[in-house]
């Protein structure tokens, strides 16, 4: 059975340019609830430690770098399927691919600079969600 929570981390390009709000606003009207919710600046520790199973890709350091660029807001979604439900919703990677309509192709761009995460699982999910937010802070 499908899970019924994701994180999601509106990144360092999307919080620069002015998107919080309209992001959120995308989450809402496709009927998700925020359960969790909070500005931040992830520390380099931080963003190697999320983002480890990238460690030895080639791309590792300008991730960690990317991601410690600026605040981020880090946010649990719930809604039914919430994790395939907010892939749809984000579209793909590549901003010039991603669907009309979706947050990448609408405030994403680059493949790197890709406006924002998503888990990609609901283990996943369970895992990103305690990495940001103590029990007390999940609503």
């Amino acid at each position: 059975m499908a899970g019924t929570k994701t994180l999601t981390m509106i990144k360092p390009d999307a919080v620069q340019n002015g998107h919080i709000g309209a992001i959120l606003n995308d989450i809402a009207e496709a009927g998700f609830r925020i359960s969790a919710m909070k500005l931040t600046q992830l520390s380099k520790a931080d963003a190697e430690a999320f983002y480890e199973v990238h460690s030895e890709r080639p791309f590792f350091g300008e991730l960690v770098e990317f991601m410690t660029s600026g605040p981020i807001v880090a946010a649990i979604l719930e809604k039914e399927n919430a994790v395939e439900s907010f892939r749809m919703l984000i579209g793909s990677t590549n901003p010039a691919e991603a669907a009309e309509g979706t947050i990448r192709a609408k405030y994403a761009t680059s493949i790197g600079e890709n406006a924002v995460h998503g888990s990609d699982s609901d283990e996943n999910a369970q895992i990103e969600g305690d990495f940001h937010f103590a029990v007390r802070e999940q609503f």
